[in-house]
């Protein structure tokens, strides 16, 4: 049997509803520090997801899992200490004319990825290995500690890379996916509305300057502008407590965003183990970015882990404060957002009290950050980190927002 075939098997009788993602690849030429990233702003049926430290391959990992995935058999984003990440965005154009009743197996593919590949050209003879039908329908997006960096838009027989650090592919260093694939069939698809906003944003900040993981992590997952409607929802924001109800259809963040997930890689010479995952669990519009990493021991922050109900703490207080923003009403109320309950002229918003806590969580994670680059990862301070996280910032979102 193949090496890679006995857990696909196993999870033949797992299905997961995929939804639309906007994701990125951005190779090191296009940064500002030179260190490849990769964006993941994920849209799912599942809404509780968590995070998962993973002992059981040839490699450890990090990976983003749903919640109600109690044997952590798929992963949505994530990354290895050998410095690869991968994460995915469904397609809806590559097999067109595929029969194959086998599908949604993304996940399972991409935790076995994460087990067993440190580059970009062991994923390549991976997705050759396995045995076909795939069960996918993707555009997988990957980099290296090597600083590779590429798209593998792939269906059940086959895939086509698209290699970001090619200048007659990716002339500005970097590549946008959501739910069509550029291989496939024209016309088809979903995300084109999410796809021109993100490229209209990256346009822009290329022309200012190089890409930052502060602008994917941040600017990209929270953008407020339309590109077909050319709505900017920032622009005359409404008073408080007056219920401006918004339509929210084709925004990068949807009713359906569960996450957002940064993976900022490293730099030649670099250690692997610098590799930073910079997540928002939950609506990113009300959660906050944790950075983790890759730590010997497995640690990593507790509200960011399921705890005693299967549901991680901070995903759980984001849905919690997402449902203050989104309309009460049963008739597609995901269609409705209560802007002046997000943000509004009085700065009281839900989005508005979470920047000052976020911006404290960044500068101290920077700060620890450059030291680690400077000295390696220190396993005490990065605990000391986690802690504060846990405790410190988690409390002060609660009591902020009174929340359980």
């Amino acid at each position: 049997m193949n090496k890679y075939l006995q857990p696909i098997v196993i999870s033949l009788l797992i299905v997961i509803s995929i939804k639309p993602c906007t994701t990125a690849v951005v190779s090191g030429k296009a940064t500002n520090d030179g260190r490849p990233l990769l964006l993941k702003n994920r849209d799912a049926d599942a809404l509780q997801n968590k995070l998962v430290y993973f002992f059981d391959g040839k490699f450890k990992f990090i990976g983003l899992v749903n919640s109600d995935d109690k044997d952590n058999k798929e992963v949505w984003c994530g990354f290895n200490e050998a410095g690869f990440a991968i994460m995915n965005s469904a397609s809806y154009n590559l097999k067109m004319n595929d029969t194959t009743k086998l599908s949604d197996k993304e996940g399972i593919i991409m935790r076995l990825a994460l087990q067993n590949c440190a580059t970009l050209q062991d994923f390549e003879k991976f997705l050759n290995e396995l045995p076909k039908p795939l069960g996918v329908e993707a555009n997988f997006g990957v980099i290296d500690a090597n600083g590779g960096a590429a798209y593998y838009e792939t269906n059940n027989f086959s895939f086509v890379k698209y290699d970001v650090n090619d200048p007659s592919v990716a002339p500005n260093g970097y590549l946008i996916r959501t739910n069509y694939s550029f291989a496939g069939e024209e016309n088809k698809g979903y995300g084109y509305i999410r796809y021109q906003t993100a490229s209209q944003m990256f346009e822009s900040q290329i022309k200012n300057g190089k890409i930052s993981f502060e602008f994917l992590i941040n600017d990209v997952p929270r953008c407020l502008i339309h590109s077909f409607t050319k709505t900017d929802l920032t622009k005359n924001l409404p008073e408080e407590n007056s219920d401006n109800y918004v339509f929210f259809r084709d925004y990068i963040p949807r009713h359906s965003t569960s996450a957002a997930i940064v993976v900022q890689g490293v730099k030649e010479n670099e250690l692997p183990s610098l590799t930073t995952m910079w997540t928002i669990l939950g609506f990113p519009l009300t959660s906050v970015i944790i950075p983790v990493w890759l730590l010997e021991d497995g640690t990593m922050p507790k509200i960011l882990q399921a705890d005693e109900t299967g549901n991680a703490p901070l995903c759980n207080a984001a849905l919690q404060l997402k449902d203050k923003v989104f309309s009460p009403q049963n008739d597609a109320s995901e269609n409705y957002l209560n802007l002046s309950a997000l943000m509004n002229k009085e700065n009281s918003g839900v989005r508005q009290k979470l920047i000052p806590i976020e911006e404290k969580i960044l500068a101290k994670a920077k700060n620890i950050l450059s030291d680690f680059r400077k000295n390696r990862i220190d396993n005490s301070k990065a605990k000391e980190f986690y802690n504060w996280i846990d405790n410190d910032v988690y409390n002060e979102i609660k009591l902020k927002f009174k929340l359980n």
